[in-house]
């Protein structure tokens, strides 16, 4: 809201709506705050709030229903658009835990055990946690420390303002009010698969894709449907088919160093993904939480900030790039679907950590989190480049693979014919650990995916050398 005295008082609250009707927090279909709140909010008597809003009634944007209150109806894109953007009030309505495959329960188990070199797990090393700097921000936390309880239903106030702030460096509008601090993005799909989606829906995806090893959605009625990929990302052809054949659905993507391949997805391809789900009316949830990993070159915007009508439901978390610890994550959607999914978490765990959120607001506001993600960076680019020249070495003749330009993953082609559980069983006998590629879609039975993130560099070389002896051994057999 604009400061200038000289500035009209109502204009201030036309132009305040009209932003969030513009950068789809307010989508269409949703309920304006009441006069009462606007006059409270601005500071300002009714008068002024009604001359706002007759202004806006003006313009088209918002309408008066009997019973319902102000709604708004439309917003600068669709007053030129054809195609109306996707009612959320369809999914602002509820809808019980499959356990994980069986291979994925070996893996948790198997993550704890420190013997083992880790060439499947997504997760920073030891070595690159920011030790030091992690005490001094918990002691300026502990500091400024007071009694603290349960938080706001959507989480700390002054972390959701940090996150509104830097999330406008990667070109996405979110006031705090659109935002919900979640104990990492995992979370937030287990809210939004409750929260809002029906049983029988589809949730269309990449395929391969980590939510496969999950069973999220599934257990909340859902169905996975895939879609394929190519090196530029999701393949748009085949939304309208799948969409128009399963009914309800929302997307699921996963567009910066895509889990399991790596795979970042091009500016264009982004933007024909965007233009095929406004024509189809299909929500989307993104998951950007490896964007700061990148080790090339800054990643395309999100989807998210090109997003005009609330179409996507905006994932993030620290977990991969500070620490999965702080179990801090965020959803950035239109206000009504941040509404009904902070009231969900609040039955289910009363709301994140109070020393979490103030530690990661510390992070956030002091820079040193911008610092630490620099570090990262160049820490990942070591350890791409010892992971890719072992497999140069040791796995030219017998694998297919290419390089990513962030995040943690390389997804592996196996060339021989050789049962990938077999790989995986004596692999974890010689002391390595692997994420067949079946988990993540049982067309992938052929692949392996390699994590360079967790792993000591000694540890990634001999395990990438014994990887490959083993390959071979079974092969013989």
């Amino acid at each position: 809201m604009k400061s200038n005295k000289k500035y009209p008082k109502y204009q201030q609250i036309v132009d305040d709506i009209k932003e969030k009707i513009a950068h789809g927090e307010w989508p269409i279909g949703s309920k304006i705050p009441s006069q009462r709140k606007l006059a409270k909010k601005f500071e300002v008597n009714r008068s002024t709030v009604i001359t706002a809003l007759e202004e806006l009634m003006a313009d088209g944007l918002i309408e008066g229903k009997m019973g319902m209150g102000t709604i708004v109806v439309n917003n600068t894109w669709t007053l030129l658009a054809t195609n109306p953007p996707p009612d959320w009030n369809e999914h602002v309505k509820s809808g019980l835990h499959k356990p994980s495959q069986a291979t994925v329960q070996e893996i948790n188990q198997a993550e704890s055990n420190t013997n083992l070199i880790q060439l499947s797990k997504g997760e920073l090393s030891k070595d690159l946690f920011p030790l030091e700097t992690m005490k001094l921000v918990m002691g300026r936390v502990s500091n400024k420390m007071e009694a603290f309880g349960y938080e706001e239903p959507k989480g700390f106030m002054p972390l959701r303002e940090a996150l509104s702030n830097y999330l406008r460096t990667v070109g996405v509008h979110a006031s705090p009010s659109s935002i919900l601090i979640v104990s990492g993005a995992l979370q937030a799909l287990q809210l939004i698969s409750v929260g809002l989606l029906h049983r029988g829906s589809s949730v269309l995806l990449e395929k391969p894709s980590y939510l496969y090893s999950l069973h999220v959605f599934q257990s909340a009625g859902m169905k996975l449907t895939g879609l394929p990929l190519d090196e530029h990302g999701l393949l748009t052809n085949d939304i309208s088919i799948s969409k128009g054949q399963e009914g309800r659905a929302i997307l699921y993507s996963n567009p910066c160093f895509h889990n399991p391949t790596g795979i970042l997805m091009s500016e264009k391809r982004r933007q024909e993904l965007l233009e095929v789900c406004e024509k189809e009316q299909l929500p989307m949830i993104e998951d950007d939480i490896y964007r700061e990993l990148w080790i090339d070159e800054p990643p395309p915007f999100p989807l998210k900030a090109k997003d005009r009508n609330g179409h996507i439901l905006y994932l993030g978390s620290l977990s991969k790039t500070l620490s999965p610890g702080l179990r801090v994550g965020w959803v950035v959607g239109p206000e009504p679907v941040i509404e009904r999914l902070s009231d969900i978490k609040m039955q289910t765990d009363y709301g994140s950590s109070s020393l979490s959120q103030r530690v990661a607001t510390e992070w956030l506001t002091s820079g040193l989190y911008q610092q630490h993600l620099e570090s990262v960076r160049e820490q990942l680019k070591i350890r791409r480049t010892v992971v890719l020249k072992a497999l140069d070495t040791y796995l030219k003749d017998i694998a297919l693979w290419n390089a990513p330009k962030g995040g943690f993953f390389i997804w592996l082609n196996i060339l021989p014919k050789l049962s990938m559980r077999d790989l995986y069983v004596k692999a974890l006998a010689e002391g390595i650990l692997l994420n067949p590629g079946n988990i993540y879609a049982q067309e992938s039975d052929r692949y392996i995916r390699i994590s360079y993130a967790y792993a000591s560099l000694t540890d990634l070389k001999k395990g990438i050398l014994k990887m490959s002896q083993i390959i071979r051994e079974l092969v013989k057999c």
